[in-house]
């Protein structure tokens, strides 16, 4: 298909057409001989033919390599992209017109795809509305557009989520499986969200292989830490040259062959504080410990730290959490895994600890909140969050209610 974005058809083709018919009929072929014999006539014509003002029409006749006619003129392909004119024809500009070509050139899928990427939304880490928490540690998400409503998930501080709707300073938004309404006043919308994912987006490698060996080096020779299940995240840290990616094993590097991978940018999402269905025997207070935990989802963490809201390392939360109940922990997750009673991993309750090991040292602790996750302070970079609690191989765990 031709797109013949501009027509020029101009005044003066007119004069064209009538000269191409007085030479047609003689009256200015200079090749034939005159039959006027009467001599005053031939003198009569001299004279008429010296006043003619000789017009050059070369600047509108069709190049030699033209063959489309309109009447007695031509017309001219013209590229719309470089060309604002108008099509002049007399004394006006014409509308440009559209012509389909009996022809096709055989581009008519390439344009067709053409137009139907350019209708496609742009998206950003996967979001067409991007909005990002602008928070210091966490942004509340309700179930109704107020202060009152009730709370069904977090966003964590740059996490992401797609804006629906937007309406009287509240954001009915996504994020995850998580579906609510946030304050207008802590979310980075439009250009400035894109702008701050540009700067917070992280590498994620995502697992491909049923269990991943993590070792302590990057290269087979080196022993194993941990196993990770499938599909399980890992923030990424490094893509080396030989092909290992080194990441953040909560607040410890590790590596992993790049082989067994897929990596990708992306942002964070919503954790869901839908509440657990737990089993039989589980008293009030494992149930009360588990969802004061959980409250301090996003908080800071840092190394040393005891402060469930301005920081704390994995002991340093659960010795606060436990506290608030009762229980005196010491802040250091070997000898918290020393303390206690100890159950099997297949019998652990909400409430209980799961430690985690490496090169066979307790060095990570977590609260089981059932539903087969764990909440933790994990890493400087994601803070107290929830896992599954098999995100890494767990070692032991321990009972204290």
């Amino acid at each position: 298909m031709k797109k013949i974005d501009r027509l020029r058809y101009t005044g003066a083709v007119a004069a064209v057409g009538l000269a191409l018919v007085l030479f047609g009929s003689g009256v200015y072929a200079n090749s034939k001989e005159s039959s006027v014999s009467d001599e005053s006539a031939e003198a009569d014509q001299s004279e008429a033919e010296d006043d003619v003002e000789v017009i050059d029409f070369s600047d509108v006749m069709p190049p030699a390599d033209k063959d489309t006619y309109a009447g007695a003129g031509w017309m001219e392909t013209i590229d719309v992209e470089n060309d604002d004119k108008g099509t002049y024809a007399g004394a006006g500009w014409m509308e440009a017109i559209e012509i389909k070509n009996s022809e096709s050139d055989g581009n008519d899928e390439a344009v067709e795809a053409l137009a139907a990427d350019e209708e496609k939304p742009q998206t950003y880490w996967g979001y067409t509305n991007l909005g990002i928490a602008h928070v210091d540690n966490h942004l509340n998400i309700r179930q109704e557009p107020g202060e009152d409503g009730k709370l069904v998930g977090k966003l964590p501080k740059d996490a992401a989520c797609e804006i629906l709707s937007v309406e009287n300073g509240w954001a009915h938004i996504k994020s995850g499986k998580v579906e609510g309404y946030c304050s207008t006043d802590y979310l980075y919308m439009g250009s400035e969200a894109i702008e701050r994912g540009r700067q917070v987006a992280s590498m994620i490698a995502i697992v491909n292989t049923q269990t991943l060996k993590v070792r302590e080096e990057p290269n087979t020779d080196s022993i194993v830490i941990t196993l990770i299940p499938q599909e399980e995240e890992l923030e990424v840290v490094e893509v080396m040259e030989n092909g290992w990616v080194k990441f953040l094993l909560d607040d410890e590097e590790a590596y992993v062959s790049g082989e067994y991978v897929d990596i990708e940018e992306r942002l964070g999402k919503a954790v869901t504080l839908t509440e657990l269905l737990y089993g039989q025997g589980v008293s009030d207070v494992r149930v009360n410990l588990v969802q004061e935990a959980k409250k301090y989802v996003g908080n800071p963490y840092v190394w040393g730290g005891v402060s469930l809201t301005n920081g704390a390392d994995c002991s340093g939360f659960t010795l606060s959490i436990f506290k608030k109940y009762g229980v005196s922990l010491p802040h250091h997750a070997a000898s918290q895994a020393q303390m206690g009673t100890k159950v099997s991993l297949g019998e652990v309750q909400p409430g209980d600890l799961v430690f985690y090991a490496k090169n066979g040292s307790i060095n990570h602790v977590a609260i089981y909140i059932g539903n087969g996750q764990v909440i933790h302070a994990s890493s400087p970079k994601t803070g107290i969050k929830i896992s599954s609690v098999n995100y890494r191989t767990p070692a032991c765990a321990r009972r204290f209610l």
